[in-house]
């Protein structure tokens, strides 16, 4: 009998184990989120990803951004006082957060003390550190002023956040943020219609002082600027006459004379010790004989606006462009 028991019990044993065996959904799930791999198109190539990158490192604000959007803590990030100082959106990050030097001259031995699975660069900027920046990690570069990107700044900048979201395995997030700022801009697109300014032309700038010359960016249509303007239903007066890289033409205050449409609506962005129309050109009568600064059509950005930014930066831009035009 004894026997018999025991040859029973082993039995049970038995089919407990193959009933469990045959149900491991978790584990095959962490095996196949080990396994990922998946390709992309960077400013180098293709370039092979394997298994999801959580310890990142980034060397432009941008993708930092990004990663903030998606939920995402970097490990370390290029110049951190300065993303804090003009990046102004609400995500923030952790205290875990390691600066690694600055953006042109990132920090090799900080970021390597981060031991990071993925680093996440430029080309204009870090194309000289690839090398280095290889032996520590794998390294995705991507090519913001590439020939292809400048054409859109806009559309450029969701294409990398999409990219981003890609290589995190987090691309129903990153839809969802788009999402969000679809809607939010069709509730300040709302805010402009209220306000009566639906289609309204503008020219919207960056103004300061290089030696001792008032020098303005006229914000061009490629730039993010003139794409979120666009998509609230108002029209750039200024047209370039060819693609500018960066999204901006540079000129003098003479080159405003061009324009004189007392219904022209004039955005700048100024800091506040570099106030160019409150000091250099007060008084000045090719400033102030301008149609739209004699009819108070001038509006003030905030000094800190950030025009060069992601899907965050893209909504507090979007608020901030509304906010001046209808002088809220």
């Amino acid at each position: 009998m004894k026997k018999l028991g025991l040859l029973l019990a082993l039995f049970i044993v038995l089919i407990l184990t193959a009933c469990g065996g045959s149900d491991e959904p978790a584990n095959e799930s962490e095996t196949n989120t080990d396994e990922r791999t998946i390709t992309i198109e960077d400013a180098m190539g293709e370039q092979t990803i394997e298994g999801i990158p959580e310890n990142i490192v980034v060397l432009e604000w941008s993708y930092a951004e990004d990663l903030l959007a998606l939920g995402i803590q970097p490990a370390g990030v290029a110049d951190l006082d300065g993303f804090n100082q003009w990046v102004n959106i609400d995500a923030a990050f952790d205290e875990s957060v390691e600066d690694v030097g600055t953006r042109q001259e990132p920090n090799l031995e900080a970021i390597a003390r981060l031991n990071p699975d993925l680093i996440i660069g430029v080309d204009f900027r870090h194309e000289q550190h690839l090398n280095s920046l290889k032996d520590i990690a794998p390294v995705v570069t991507f090519a913001p002023y590439g020939d292809e990107a400048i054409e859109d700044h806009y559309q450029n900048m969701i294409n990398e956040f999409r990219t981003v979201a890609k290589i995190v395995d987090k691309e129903a997030e990153a839809e969802q943020v788009l999402s969000d700022l679809s809607d939010f801009t069709e509730e300040q697109v709302a805010r402009v219609s209220d306000a009566g300014l639906e289609g309204s032309t503008y020219i919207a700038t960056q103004a300061f002082t290089a030696q001792n010359t008032p020098v303005l960016r006229l914000f061009t249509d490629n730039s993010i600027v003139s794409q979120v303007m666009s998509n609230l239903g108002f029209v750039n007066a200024y047209e370039a006459d060819t693609v500018e890289t960066y999204g901006y033409t540079e000129v003098t205050i003479e080159a405003l004379q061009n324009f004189q449409d007392e219904n022209l609506e004039f955005l700048y962005i100024v800091q506040e010790d570099d106030n160019v129309f409150a000091n250099q050109l007060k008084g000045n009568p090719v400033w102030e004989n301008l149609s739209f600064v004699q009819e108070g059509n001038t509006h003030a950005l905030p000094g800190d606006t950030w025009t060069f930014g992601g899907v965050l930066s893209a909504e507090v831009l979007t608020e901030q462009l509304v906010n001046a035009m209808v002088n809220e």
